[in-house]
């Protein structure tokens, strides 16, 4: 970020924030790009309103101030010269109570004016969904209108007529205004002219409407009773606004644009309300006045801007760092943090303080205490309500979406009304006391953000930056033995027998597979499934906790060696691809394999994605974290349009270039999620990795991806394709029944099941290009083949693993779709599709890779037989907490205490569970 870029984040960034969310929520709900650009205006032009009035009549209190100067001041010239005029003009100046910086309040309106034109122009200068638009005559709303055409000659008639409209709208407010300032506001609108002629029709769209605006502001001015014509007229839209909203239904509008519609019509009415109001209660004066402290708003604005600008995105950033940050394309995230911060400071101290400067001496008081309400606020929204909403991606969407229940919602307002009567009485008794407690509470937040910042620096100074020149590459070979893990993160088990009803072809693809039907993982997190999937039964959570004298990182890094030495050292060439958590970082730190540089190791995610995606993401991010803060920290009944499906109302209206998928259904997107394609790019390339070689060299293949931990919709009808805009309602009208098999039915009703569904079928199909590839070069057979993931998911898609009625301390019903992997393998040689509902573990793995290629393996680590025999011997249990998988604090000698569950034989049967429900840490397979 260099220095003007800073500049402009802090100066232009959040009234161009501004711009975007209301040119959203407009778009949303006229649904037309030139209709939005109106109302876009209007809205504007509504919130600068009490700017601009204050600032015209500070300018007519300086124009009156000279006037009245005038005739001293030049008889003063004309008296004296030199030092003595200097000194004469002083003292007549101070005994009138002026200083020539006055002059300054003169020019306040085109000071406004300036920044809010500059993010205008970044805004609808740059803005997609304007290319190729029409708009009444207006042929492209993004480039010249060209309205008048003489011959080959093209005039643009709009810069023109905004022109004329700003000559007549000057005309009218300057009637007595000296001829300097007349010359300064003509001259403005000529610049205006100039800079704006072969600009894009929808901005010079918009900037006429403001001159429209401006016109019928000054003739409202220039009216007997201003106020109350402006009240009658926004009373008469807001009936109209909720006229149609009651008689239209909204225009059809879901919940959330309905009560906007009915917010803002609402809001028309009160001008006018509270114009009789005070007419018929008129104010009082008490003869009490306060003076306005500007230090609590100035310490208040401070404090809003590190709370939320900085330590909120330094809190999450700095909770996984790695996960912010692409190896092939490295951007350090503390520039999230720097730019949200800009962003915040920008709007808190130099926005507000513009608002708090202009006002008077009672707005400057309730300025101040508005903004230590929102201090009081802010804190307790984001430090109690809102916390348990899973996990965080680093796009900032939840994995769960965002979701409060009405009890909440009115616990939070209750909350916050309390909170608001408590700050209100304190400030009012003890002014000071707050003063102090704002300082306490600036230098606390810059510390905390300071240490998370130094934190997440040092992590991502672990970060290896990848060569991009070298692909990822593996062998296999045409008459030796291939063994392959195919580790698909989240990969779900149990809605295999549903892929394969809609698709049959796959039994045909996953040619010589046998499908598990009843397997269990040993936790619903990466930190505790890996373990036992790479290195087998001693690495269970229960046998991990049994090594407390080593780390868990040791014994984690441990398990991701086991298979890759124990084949080195049978003579394989041996591939690693993307080991998770490897060092427990979330970047796979590969040098754990550096005492065994015969080990080839590569990262592969992000790997094939493009730059311009990848600076998009980065831009989204950059852009979102600040709205992220701002919703963490704001009451829960708007959290909700404040996160707009994890978009935060983005105006990203070209699907191509979306760093997000959007849409609120089941059945429609818009966008591509960027965080998937980092990986699922990685499997569309998997023949291009495949390097086949002749001759019997054994090879073996570890190879981790996790695109189906980031699921996103594709187009169901042309072959479960990527598209960033979909539309499958009419696919999924026609194959209702897929979602049935032999009576028992998966439950797909909401958009996170059907995202996962439609996932793990596209993962799977293009996983079966790749095995077409090998069959066609003739190393089919002789590769084993194993495809397993260490977890699965809380879907609640099935009725016979969903258990509604046993409740998890953590709230969460049990589900045991969460620890139900997908595991399938296919060995040396064999045909058909089979299913199997023998009992098993993705412990097994190592078991079922070794067999048929080492004689009696060991663990090359503990000397121990690699074997299934755990299994059978004791009951298996698996970590049901759904919080412990951070590994950044989960990383001690032994997991942390955590609740569990127990299974001996088969994962349907629900007598077969059994619960521990009161967090612990197991030593044993037993029962506490």
């Amino acid at each position: 970020m260099s220095f003007f870029s800073a500049l402009g984040t802090f100066f232009i960034g959040p009234l161009k924030l501004i711009f975007e969310v209301i040119y959203k929520i407009a778009y949303d709900i006229v649904s037309d790009p030139g209709l939005a650009i109106i109302f876009l205006s209007l809205a504007m032009n509504v919130l600068v309103l009490p700017l601009y009035k204050k600032a015209d009549d500070m300018q007519t209190q300086a124009r009156d101030t000279e006037s009245k100067l005038k005739a001293g001041i030049d008889h003063i010239k004309k008296t004296f010269s030199g030092n003595e005029r200097m000194m004469m003009l002083q003292t007549y100046y101070r005994q009138n109570d002026y200083s020539p910086t006055n002059a300054l309040r003169g020019s306040v309106s085109l000071l406004l004016e300036i920044p809010f034109f500059m993010a205008a122009y970044q805004f609808l200068s740059h803005l997609d969904i304007l290319k190729g638009v029409s708009f009444g005559p207006i042929a492209d709303l993004s480039a010249p209108d060209g309205l008048i055409v003489i011959g080959t000659l093209s005039i643009n008639l709009l810069p023109v007529l905004m022109t004329l409209i700003n000559f007549i709208s000057s005309a009218i407010y300057l009637r007595g205004f000296p001829l300097k300032t007349k010359l300064q506001l003509y001259g403005m609108a000529l610049f205006f002219l100039v800079f704006l002629y072969n600009s894009p029709s929808g901005l010079v769209f918009y900037w006429t409407l403001n001159n429209v605006f401006s016109l019928l502001k000054n003739i409202f001015y220039k009216l007997k009773n201003p106020k109350k014509v402006l009240s009658v007229l926004t009373f008469v839209l807001g009936a109209a606004v909720l006229t149609l909203h009651f008689g239209a239904d909204a225009f059809g509008l879901p919940g959330l644009k309905r009560r906007i519609v009915l917010i803002v019509g609402a809001a028309l009415l009160l001008p006018l309300v509270l114009y009789f109001v005070k007419r018929r209660f008129p104010r009082r004066e008490t003869g009490k006045t306060v003076e306005p402290d500007k230090k609590i708003f100035i310490l208040a604005a401070l404090f809003l801007s590190v709370f939320v600008g900085a330590l909120i995105p330094s809190i999450y950033i700095a909770d996984s760092p790695q996960e912010y940050v692409d190896v092939t394309y490295f951007f350090n995230p503390v520039w999230y943090v720097v730019n949200s911060f800009l962003l915040a400071a920008g709007t808190f101290v130099l926005w507000f303080g513009v608002f708090y400067w202009l006002a008077g001496k009672k707005g400057k008081v309730i300025f101040e205490r508005a903004m230590w309400c929102l201090f009081g606020v802010a804190v307790v929204d984001y430090m109690f309500f809102g916390t348990n909403l899973g996990i965080v991606s680093s796009a900032l969407q939840y994995e769960n979406g965002l979701n409060f229940s009405r009890t909440e919602k009115f616990i939070n307002l209750g909350v916050i009304i309390l909170v608001i009567a408590a700050l209100t009485f304190v400030i009012v008794k003890w002014r000071k006391a707050a003063g102090a407690v704002l300082v306490t509470a600036v230098l606390a937040t810059t510390v905390l953000t300071g240490i998370n910042v130094v934190k997440s620096i040092q992590s991502v100074n672990n970060v290896k930056i990848i060569d991009t020149e070298e692909s990822p590459h593996f062998s296999l070979s045409k008459e030796g033995k291939n063994v392959v893990i195919l580790f698909l993160d989240r990969a779900l088990g149990e809605d295999m027998p549903y892929l394969l009803n809609e698709n049959p072809d796959l039994k045909d693809t996953f040619d010589g597979f046998t499908y598990y039907s009843n397997v269990i993982s040993y936790g619903g997190h990466t930190n505790f499934g890996a373990p036992p999937l790479m290195g087998g039964y001693e690495y269970t959570p229960v046998e991990m906790n049994k090594r407390d004298t080593e780390l868990l990182v040791d014994k984690h890094n441990e398990s991701l060696k086991v298979m890759p030495v124990a084949f080195l050292n049978e003579g394989y060439d041996v591939t690693v691809c993307d080991a998770p958590y490897a060092n427990y970082e979330w970047i796979p730190d590969l040098s754990i394999y550096d005492d065994y540089p015969e080990i080839k190791t590569y990262i592969t995610k992000g790997m094939y994605g493009s730059v311009e995606a990848k600076q998009l993401a980065i831009d989204a991010d950059m852009r979102n974290f600040f709205c992220f803060s701002l919703m963490k920290s704001s009451p829960l009944f708007v959290q909700y349009a404040f996160y707009n499906g994890g978009n935060y109302n983005a105006m990203t209206s070209n699907p191509e270039v979306a760093t997000t998928q959007d849409g609120d259904g089941i059945s429609t997107s818009s966008g591509i999620n960027s965080a998937f394609m980092e990986s699922y790019n990685v499997l569309c390339s998997l023949n291009g990795m495949t390097q086949i070689v002749d001759g019997d060299a054994d090879n073996f293949l570890l190879f981790y991806n996790d695109a189906p931990h980031e699921p996103m919709m594709f187009d169901e009808a042309s072959g479960y394709t990527v598209s960033s805009d979909i539309d499958n309602t009419e696919f999924d009208e026609n194959n209702k029944d897929r979602f049935t098999v032999d009576g028992k039915s998966l439950n797909v009703r909401n958009r996170k099941q059907m995202i996962h569904y439609q996932t793990n079928m596209a993962v799977l199909m293009r996983v079966g290009e790749w095995l077409d590839y090998l069959r066609k070069n003739d190393v089919y057979d002789n590769t084993k083949i194993i495809i397993v993931a260490d977890h699965g998911y809380y879907l609640y898609q099935s009725s016979e693993l969903y258990w509604p009625d046993h409740m998890m301390p953590s709230g969460v019903s049990v589900d045991i779709g969460n620890y139900f992997p997908l595991l399938m393998v296919k060995d040396f040689g064999s045909k058909g599709f089979t299913t199997s509902d023998e009992f098993m573990t993705n412990a097994d793995v190592p078991t079922i890779a070794l067999d048929g290629c080492i004689t009696d393996p060991v663990n090359p680590f503990t000397g121990k037989a690699i074997n299934s025999d755990e299994k059978t011997a004791h009951d298996q249990f698996i970590i049901t907490d759904h919080l412990g998988w951070n590994v950044g604090s989960n990383n001690g000698t032994v997991f942390e205490p955590t609740t569990w569950a127990a299974v001996t034989n088969n994962i349907w049967d629900r007598d077969d569970w059994k619960f521990i429900d009161d967090p612990v840490t197991l030593y044993d397979h037993k029962m506490p």
